[in-house]
């Protein structure tokens, strides 16, 4: 099974290009919303942006219904099992992209992976478990995969700044998620910050904000 679908959107930079952002989009969604606000709302000159597209898989949380997704998601509860091979192979096509842009001429550390929700625990993993040091991970309304192996033996981006953005009314996933996320990344990483908005399953201005805010910093 392909972990992506369509060609990833991609939003070139307008001057030269120095550094990379890439994005995952939620469970059923596409790369183009989010690659929508990375022109007007989180937009950096000298910054290309890839939004990719997950390819259309069956989702045992609803109810087996085909959709894009970049693994299963089994449930939503500290009990439930995880697709461990499909966060695997989706794992590694994230680093399949990062390399990419390495071998084009961005160093690793001018490369930021970030996400939503699902894709925002696929960014989280991915960059916890890469080879070489990433510039940030971001992850909005997200949660964090296999924690027992993370960190492991992974030690390349211990240190690396991660922007943790979630909703205190998302009934999807919960608050209590982002909390767990930051409390289990930061005993390990003190560079992890966690910022909560009155909002539902979704993203805000403030919030949007305060990630561009958070990229200007590293993305000098």
């Amino acid at each position: 099974m392909n972990v992506d679908g369509p060609a990833p959107v991609v939003v070139n930079a307008k001057s030269k290009h120095t550094a990379t952002i890439i994005f995952f989009h939620g469970l059923g969604d596409q790369g183009n919303g989010w690659a929508q606000v990375f022109r007007e709302d989180i937009k950096f000159d000298h910054v290309k942006t890839i939004c990719p597209n997950a390819g259309v898989r069956a989702v045992t949380l609803n109810f087996g219904i085909p959709m894009p997704a970049w693994y299963d998601i089994l449930g939503l509860t500290d009990n439930s099992p995880e697709d461990a091979a499909g966060i695997q192979r989706a794992a590694e096509y994230v680093h399949g992209l990062i390399n990419a842009e390495i071998k084009a001429g961005i160093p690793s550390e001018r490369i930021v992976l970030g996400g939503f929700s699902m894709g925002g625990a696929l960014a989280i993993y991915s960059g916890l478990t890469f080879d070489k040091p990433l510039a940030a991970i971001v992850g909005l309304s997200s949660f964090l995969l296999q924690r027992e192996k993370i960190p492991g033996t992974h030690t390349a981006n211990l240190k690396t700044p991660v922007f943790l953005g979630h909703g205190t009314q998302d009934p999807l996933v919960p608050f209590d998620f982002g909390k767990r996320t930051h409390e289990a990344i930061s005993k390990f990483n003190p560079n992890v910050q966690l910022k909560s908005y009155p909002m539902d399953h979704t993203s805000c201005a403030a919030e949007l904000k305060d990630c561009r805010d958070f990229l200007a910093n590293i993305l000098k």
